[in-house]
Formats: C-alpha cells, sequence, structure tokens
C-alpha cells in the first residue's frame, strides 16, 4: 500500500485494489478534525515564525541541493522546487543524485541531473545550507539516507516535500520533531517513526533544522517562504504574483484532506476501466516552464487513464535549465497534452482539473486533487476559461 502514489499511473496490479479497498474502509487518512477558524493575524504569525527558522546562517549566496532518485522521483516536487528556486536567483541551485545521468520522474516524464553526491560532496566539502528532498519511490535507498545525515551533521537545513518527509525520518531526521507530509503517509510514518510528532493544519512546518510538508502542491508556498528568508519578502512577493499565488501561509484544512468509502469506491470503479487508458504527447521546446509542465503532466498522469510522454527529436533544456529527456521522437500520432501559453502556472493547474472534470467527470477531478493535496477549488465556468485564454 505505501507504494499507491507513485504507482496510480500504471494499469491496475494485483496490490492496488486491495489496498485502495482496505483505505477506503478504515477511511485512510481521514481521522483529523476540522481545522479551526480562520485568523490572518495566526496564519502571518506562522508564516513569520518558519521564516525565521530557516534563515541562512551566514551572509554568504546560500548553496541549495535538491536530490533526486534515479529510478523514481516525483515529478512536481523535483522539477517546481528546482525552476522556483532558479528563477527566484537568491541561492546557488543545484540538482543531485546517487549517479549522474537519466532521472525517472513520476507520473511523467524524465531528465538528466549532471552532477551525483560524491562530486557534489567534493566541490561543497562543508555540506550544502538547504537540501530539498522530494518524495521517492524508494525512500529507504542507502545512497541518499546516508548523504542526509552527513548533510544534517554539516549543518544543512533538510526540507522534505510530500512524501519526500518518510526519506528524511528514514534517514533519522525527524526522531523527536514535529512533522507534516501527504495525508496519505502520515500514519505510516508515525507508525514507523513512532517519536515523530505529526501536526495538522500546516503546509509547512519547521523543528530545528528539519522542515516538512503536506502533499504535492505545498511545494509553492513553502518555496515562497524559502525565499523571503534567503532573498526578503519582496522578492517572494514579485514571484507569488507571478505565479499566480495570493498567500503563502502555512494555513490548511488537514481534514479535507483523506479517503473515504466513497471516494475508494469511485477510484476502484474508475480504474478498472483500463481500456480508455491512452498516450498523449507533449511537445517540449526549449525555455518550456517547468512548472506549468509539471503540474499537467502530472495531474492528467494521476486520473490514472492518460500516459504522457515527451516528444522531441533531442534532449531539450526547460526555462529552469534543467535537461528533459524526451520519450520519444516528434510525432502527430498521439493526442496533445493541452498547455495553454498566457496561463500563469496556478491558472494552468486550475484550468486542468476543470479539464478533467469534463473528460472524466468530478470524482476523478476530486481523486486527482486528493492526490496533489490542493486545497484551491477552481471554478471551472466555460466562459470565465474562454476569456483566459484570450
Amino acid at each position: 500500500m505505501h507504494q499507491l502514489l507513485p504507482r496510480l499511473a500504471t494499469p491496475p496490479g494485483k496490490w492496488i485494489l486491495p489496498a485502495i479497498a482496505m483505505c477506503a474502509l478504515a477511511g485512510c487518512g481521514a481521522d483529523v478534525p476540522p481545522a479551526p477558524p480562520a485568523d490572518a493575524a495566526v496564519a502571518q504569525r506562522q508564516a513569520q515564525a518558519f521564516v525565521e527558522a530557516i534563515k541562512p546562517r551566514n551572509e554568504n549566496r546560500p548553496v541549495i541541493a535538491i536530490v533526486a532518485l534515479n529510478e523514481g522521483t516525483e515529478i512536481t516536487d523535483f522539477l517546481l522546487t528546482h525552476a522556483v528556486l532558479r528563477r527566484a536567483d537568491i541561492a546557488d541551485v543545484q540538482a543531485v543524485a546517487p549517479r549522474a545521468g537519466r532521472v525517472s520522474l513520476y507520473p511523467a516524464l524524465q531528465v538528466e541531473v549532471t552532477q551525483d553526491l560524491a562530486s557534489f560532496d567534493l566541490a561543497h566539502p562543508s555540506g550544502a545550507d538547504y537540501v530539498i528532498v522530494p518524495a521517492m519511490s524508494d525512500r529507504n535507498n542507502a545512497a541518499i539516507t546516508t548523504w542526509l545525515k552527513q548533510q544534517a551533521e554539516r549543518g544543512a537545513r533538510i526540507i522534505g516535500v510530500c512524501a519526500g518527509a518518510l526519506v528524511v525520518a528514514n534517514a533519522g531526521l525527524l526522531d523527536h520533531r514535529r512533522f507534516t507530509t501527504h495525508w496519505f503517509y502520515r500514519d505510516e510514518l508515525t507508525e514507523n517513526h513512532p517519536d515523530a510528532q505529526y501536526v495538522p493544519h500546516q503546509r509547512y512546518v519547521v523543528d530545528d533544522n528539519v522542515a516538512t510538508t503536506t502533499g504535492i502542491t505545498a511545494s509553492v508556498p513553502t518555496m515562497l517562504a524559502l525565499i523571503e528568508a534567503i532573498g526578503g519578502r519582496d522578492k517572494a512577493q514579485s514571484l507569488a504574483a507571478e505565479f499566480g499565488v495570493e498567500s503563502w501561509t502555512p494555513v490548511h484544512d488537514s481534514s479535507l484532506f483523506g479517503l473515504n468509502f466513497s471516494r475508494g469506491l469511485s477510484f476502484i470503479l474508475n480504474k478498472l476501466a483500463f481500456w480508455r487508458n491512452e498516450q498523449w504527447r507533449v511537445d517540449v521546446v526549449e525555455g518550456m516552464d517547468d512548472i506549468a509542465l509539471a503540474f499537467t503532466a502530472d495531474a492528467w498522469s494521476r486520473t490514472g487513464h492518460i500516459e504522457v510522454n515527451a516528444a522531441a527529436p533531442a534532449p531539450v533544456k526547460l526555462r529552469s535549465g534543467i535537461t528533459l529527456l524526451p520519450d520519444s521522437p516528434a510525432t502527430g500520432e498521439l493526442a496533445v497534452l493541452p498547455l495553454t501559453a498566457n496561463l500563469n502556472p496556478m491558472q494552468q493547474l486550475d484550468r486542468t482539473l476543470c479539464e478533467i472534470d469534463a473528460r472524466f467527470g468530478a470524482a476523478r477531478s476530486e481523486w486527482v486533487r486528493m492526490e496533489l493535496e490542493y486545497p484551491g477549488q477552481p471554478d471551472c465556468d466555460v466562459e470565465r476559461l474562454s476569456k483566459i485564454d484570450r
């Protein structure tokens, strides 16, 4: 059951339906009481406390390492954090992996990471200032957990994004610390690490030198908070406006995210309709926006019915500078992933969820929103969307 989220875009296997059925009957992730009434002043104090806790310890330009597992790293957790931090230009941002070369992203696409862990250590013997840890298909990879321990011992702040919190926990870095994580994994983490204390209703949490976030889309407010800590409020505000984000406080209602019987049954019935699976292509070009691409490919793939392939005659550098590796040469035989050029990333995500609703129904759109742990409520009014397109 612990591999559920990384594999939802694959055809149903022997373990998937029983796992979903068990969660549906048990109410997986649904045992959190509702959040207290919203209080803007409290939210702002919580956000400021996080910013103060993760400010740089020295005046040098920080080094931020975003670590990836070659065999499987969550697409939005990796591409979005890398792109947002590179765009902010407030730190030396480097992608690293156990081996230099291909990194398979899930549930779609693949990139090239040119620096391995050993090379990073040679270049930065005193360690990184910050290490971003996305969700990974193997949360016990010895090379990564050992490296994270070493980075923490050298003073790095470790930020576990989404189920990346489990990687951080398996490195021994959440013992006796407060944490949050994706709703699906919080029971697993607390069972395996009973000394860690789960904090509900917070999209990001910091305890000493370790921070964690809720599900995938929490990487947006968390990275804006990190940018504020390093580069100041104005820098974070400028990027927030560019991305379509009004606020990046940690306010979150965790009780809205969980698997009840209705959602579980809907997933099972939808998953059994395997004949509806399709292959789509995304025509990748130089300078393509990493964030919008990640959101769109991630969301459509998580419907369980769409497989997204990158089509290009050769590797392509995205806007952040990371190289996307094509799955196939450019071809007109496959349906094209819908991307709207003039939308900011959050508008693109909302539009994608509306398109999923129109194609597969409200239950499937809600499931994707659950997986992304996205608190937004997209307005799918056709007339409004057509005005955005213009």
